[in-house]
């Protein structure tokens, strides 16, 4: 259990953590703990919003460092995935040739452009969502990452080998599941409590985005990767930040 934590903090964040022990049997539990990466991104995401507000900054620095800092906390990993998704879906070639191009190291053309526009309506949005709400969106990331890590465990991988792949075979599936879900349903219930109309629309959303990324996968890739997981919460956190928006409009 206690490496499963140090691993999960090892691989989705920057936050120093003592070496774990990378053999696939000591990683059974991993995605049952990655939630707590969330907890972590929205802490820090929620204090920064807080000494904005405290110390009047500008909106627009405000907005910047709440678009940097889950990129910053998680060290881009899950942004990688964005970005080499992106160029994948743009290639139009065949199953395995997309596959491939997931795994290739350079950055294509389309992987810049939407990064690019990703970065920007993340600015955007987070210029119109007000300091109220954001307590809304530190839980947010809790939720975006209970449910990526449900699907690790029940969506079929597109590869046998690959680190998503050691993570689900290794995962005790049946304890990852019980335990996202109740990771799932506390942050479910925590937005909504805080305020009920972004807290709904949010998952409405998430569950829109959730539908979204099994019939594109499946489609795409004949299943999920790592980076495809992270294209996920990317395209999840990009939502759930238009919920807290059109939430504030209402």
């Amino acid at each position: 259990m206690i490496n499963s934590f140090l691993l999960a903090f090892a691989m989705y964040s920057k936050i120093p953590m003592p070496k774990p022990d990378w053999e696939p049997e000591k990683m059974k539990y991993v995605m049952a703990f990655f939630p707590l990466v969330g907890v972590a991104v929205g802490a820090v995401f929620w204090g920064f919003g807080a000494l904005c507000a405290y110390l009047s900054l500008p909106g627009l620095f405000r907005a910047a460092g709440l678009t940097a800092i889950p990129i910053l906390v998680t060290g881009g990993i899950h942004m990688d995935g964005y970005l080499d998704t992106s160029d994948a879906l743009a290639s139009c070639q065949e199953r395995e040739r997309k596959l491939e191009i997931l795994k290739d190291s350079h950055t294509g053309a389309f992987a810049i452009i939407k990064g690019g526009l990703y970065l920007v309506l993340s600015l955007g949005i987070w210029s119109a969502v007000p300091d109220r709400l954001l307590p809304v969106a530190a839980v947010g990331f809790v939720f975006s990452r209970s449910v990526a890590g449900m699907s690790t465990v029940t969506f079929k991988n597109a590869r046998k080998n690959g680190l998503l792949a050691t993570f689900s075979t290794a995962a005790e599936k049946y304890v990852t599941r019980a335990a996202l879900g109740v990771w799932i349903v506390l942050s479910g219930a925590g937005m909504v409590l805080l305020d009920w109309k972004a807290g709904v629309l949010a998952i409405l959303l998430v569950l829109v985005a959730f539908v979204h990324y099994r019939i594109k996968s499946y489609r795409e890739f004949g299943g999920i990767t790592g980076d495809l997981a992270g294209w996920f919460i990317e395209n999840c956190e990009l939502v759930l930040g238009l919920a807290y928006a059109a939430a504030a409009c209402l």
